[in-house]
Order: structure tokens, then C-alpha cells, then sequence
């Protein structure tokens, strides 16, 4: 495949992108390092307790037909619509996709290391070379890490993955009570695993602001009319005024269809004002959670076996922890046997591990975007080197390219970004 196009990372990003040059007629190598395909952090979870945060009818794969996944969901007998289908189902269903592009022999499957990038093609870790056309990078969100004073022998770097289900098992039967660092979705999943693994001690989950995910309705709210792109002063006007009319579900929802046009209008000051004041606010009311894992969260919650504390950690040492409560009311302090980072991805590339991003980072083919949260690229999601020009065969998908269109780590906002960029790619 000497003119094949390398996609480098095989969740759903790397998958769909690899399908969708299939289609076009461009062969494509799908490299992950894991040799887990179609899975990532988000579809590689064994637990039928970890649902897909959106319901079915919204979840193809496919820009060009709505009701893919839908169907495929009916006919496996898993529910309609209307379901929030176990994610590692819709794992199942995203491999048969890739195994349907890979039977057509216009993809190969690579499992290695992708670490530099040479004039010519790839450079993998075990120092072989693979030429290329062109090179997509689809490393999906990279993991955070812990602060270094709560690292240790009970703490849970990263709760995904085969090894990250075996830890949390391990802590589950060895800790009475075990401190949760997050309270977003990744908290979420943890505190179902826990439970599901038998912990009958307490989970402590605390961020600065101890917001937890709000869940769907059930049905479905129908959302209001887009609004107008303004600036992000009268967006929040505007977007109050409608959730006193007709609820904050309907009035988040209303975004959905210009998010992306509404970041790119604003300034990098906005931007920054929005991440600095309103990220964690649009965190919890964008990305909602199943009714029935809201449910179990609030049961736990209930049960006393869930505490969502609102603060910063002071002090760790000799199995408590300190948290200062926000709003300065004082501090709480906990005993605790074990630690799970659940502060979800990691928000700046600078501090990303990964050989690869590094490698580009360093060599000036890649640099970061204004906000530093991921990596330069143009409309049509060229990564833009150090020199400040877009490259004509480095391209980036996902996540990685949050910083210049913001909602861009969800299936309906990648499967499009994956079309326009297989026929950008194929027309060159």
C-alpha cells in the first residue's frame, strides 16, 4: 500500500476515517498502538453498565444515512431509537463496519507505534518505515495524568482498558474507601464499575466545582430554532431567555446544529473567557448522561455511597485527604485507601505523552492551536506547522482539533469531519 493514506489511531475517529476513504476508493493503513481496533477509551469498555451517552437514532456512523446504527440496533435486537445501547455494543457494531473495509481490501490493519514522521511516510516505534500519500492523525483524547503527590501504590492512573478494569477490580476488593479526582463522566463510569465489582465502601468524588453530568429526558425534548451567531455575551443572554421558556435541555439542544459556526465567530479572549467561566457549566448540560445511569449515580448518592464534594485537595498523607470546600466554608477531610483519576482527558497538548505528538511538536510540523488545547489546522483540517503554513498531507480528526471547532468529540460532529476529510484527501 505505498499509496495508501496512514490513519493513526484506531478508535472511532481512525475507524470511521479509514471507512470513509474505503468508500472513496483510497486505500488507507489503520495504525494503533494497542492492536485494539474500533474500541478507544470511549467503545473499549467490557461493562454493559457503561451506556452510550446519546440515544440510538443519533449515533451512525455514517454522515450520509441517519438511521445506520438504528437499524443495525433492531436488527441485533437491542432496542429502537429511542435506546441508549451498552457502548460496548455499539463497539461490535463499529467493528463490523471495519471489518467490512477491511474485507474489500482497501484497508490493512496495522498494530504499532506510530512515533515520527519523515518527508516520505511513518516511522514506528520498531524502526520500520511506512510510505504514504498522506497521514491523518486520529489519537482521540489522550489520558491525564495525577498530580504527583497522589501518585502511589492504590492509585488508578487511567481507569480504561483491559488494565484499567483489573485495577479498579483490585481496588474494589482491597480499599474501604476510595477517593474519585473528577466528577464528570469519566467519574460516572468508575463509580458503575466499583459498584458492579462489589465495592461496598465509599467513593469520595470531588472537583473544584463538584458538578456531576445531567441525564437526557425521557422522550426526548424536541430543541428550539438555532440562534444567531453573536458574540459570547449574547449567546448566554439569548440561551437564558430560552431555557426560562422551554427548559435548559431544549435550550442547549438548540445549539447543537451552529455550535461549531458559534466558536469559530468568537475571539480567542472569548474563547478564553468561556473556558476559564463556562466549560465545566456546558460540560454537564452538553454532555448529558442515560436516565438509567443517572439513576444509579443519584441511587449511590442515596445510599451514602457516593459523596460529590465541591473544593480543591489540600493535604494527602497516611490515607486521608484534605479537600478545601469551595466557596472557603472550611475543609473536609476523608479517610481513604485508594485514588482513581477520573479528571477525564488531558486539556493541554503540550503536557500529551504520546511519541508521535511530541515528535511533530518538536520537529515544527505540527504546532499547537491559540488556545493550546490541541493541535493547529485549517477549515478543511490541515495541521498548520510552526511556520505558520497547513500541511498538504498531515491532516487531523477528533478531538485533537477541539480548539479550532470546539464540538468535535462527538459521533455526530466526527463522522462529518471524517466524510469531508476521505473526499478532501481523495481529491488530491
Amino acid at each position: 500500500m505505498a499509496q495508501a493514506v496512514a490513519v493513526v489511531g484506531g478508535g472511532y475517529s481512525g475507524t470511521i476515517a479509514a471507512a470513509e476513504l474505503a468508500k472513496t476508493g483510497v486505500p488507507a493503513m489503520l495504525i494503533e498502538r494497542s492492536g485494539r481496533f474500533a474500541a478507544g477509551a470511549a467503545y473499549g469498555t467490557a461493562e454493559a453498565a457503561h451506556l452510550l451517552n446519546v440515544r440510538a437514532r443519533n449515533m451512525s456512523a455514517f454522515a450520509c444515512a441517519d438511521d445506520h446504527f438504528c437499524l443495525w440496533v433492531e436488527r441485533q435486537g437491542l432496542g429502537d431509537g429511542e435506546t441508549f445501547v451498552p457502548r460496548r455494543d455499539y463497539h461490535r457494531y463499529l467493528k463490523q463496519i471495519l471489518d467490512q473495509a477491511v474485507a474489500t481490501g482497501m484497508v490493512r490493519l496495522v498494530g504499532a507505534d506510530a512515533v515520527s514522521i519523515e518527508d516520505s511516510g511513518l516511522v514506528l516505534a520498531s524502526g520500520e518505515h511506512l510510505p504514504c500519500r498522506a497521514i491523518i492523525l486520529a489519537g482521540g483524547n489522550y489520558p491525564s495524568r495525577l498530580p504527583a503527590f497522589l501518585r502511589g501504590p492504590n492509585a488508578v492512573e487511567s481507569p480504561w482498558g483491559p488494565d484499567g478494569a483489573l485495577a479498579l477490580k483490585q481496588l474494589a476488593a482491597q480499599c474501604a474507601d476510595i477517593l474519585l479526582l473528577g466528577t464528570g463522566l469519566t467519574m460516572v463510569d468508575v463509580a458503575l464499575s466499583l459498584a458492579d465489582a462489589g465495592f461496598q465502601g465509599r467513593m469520595i468524588a470531588t472537583s473544584r466545582r463538584g458538578l456531576v453530568p445531567r441525564p437526557h429526558e425521557q422522550p426526548g425534548a424536541e430543541p428550539l430554532p438555532a440562534p444567531a451567531l453573536g458574540s459570547l455575551g449574547e449567546m448566554m443572554r439569548n440561551l437564558r431567555v430560552a431555557a426560562g421558556a422551554k427548559g435548559w435541555r431544549a435550550a442547549v439542544d438548540s445549539l447543537r446544529p451552529v455550535s461549531q459556526s458559534l466558536w469559530l465567530s468568537l475571539s480567542d479572549t472569548e474563547k478564553r473567557r468561556f473556558l476559564r467561566h463556562l466549560r465545566p457549566w456546558w460540560d454537564v448540560h452538553r454532555h448529558r448522561i442515560a436516565p438509567p445511569v443517572a439513576a444509579r449515580i443519584a441511587a449511590l448518592q442515596d445510599e451514602g455511597r457516593l459523596e460529590i464534594v465541591p473544593g480543591r485537595i489540600g493535604r494527602f498523607g497516611a490515607g486521608e485527604v484534605t479537600i478545601a470546600l469551595r466557596g472557603g466554608v472550611g475543609e473536609a477531610r476523608r479517610q481513604i485507601g485508594g485514588i482513581v483519576n477520573c479528571t477525564g482527558p488531558e486539556g493541554a497538548i503540550g503536557r500529551v505523552e504520546d511519541p508521535l505528538i511530541r515528535d511533530l511538536l518538536a520537529s515544527g510540523r505540527a504546532r499547537p492551536d491559540s488556545l493550546g488545547i490541541g493541535l493547529d489546522v485549517d477549515r478543511a483540517s490541515r495541521v498548520i506547522g510552526a511556520s505558520g503554513t497547513a500541511s498538504g498531507r498531515l491532516y487531523a480528526i477528533g478531538p485533537l482539533t477541539r480548539g479550532i471547532f470546539w464540538e468535535i468529540v462527538a459521533v455526530p460532529n466526527i463522522r462529518d469531519q471524517a466524510r469531508g476529510l476521505a473526499q478532501t484527501v481523495a481529491a488530491c
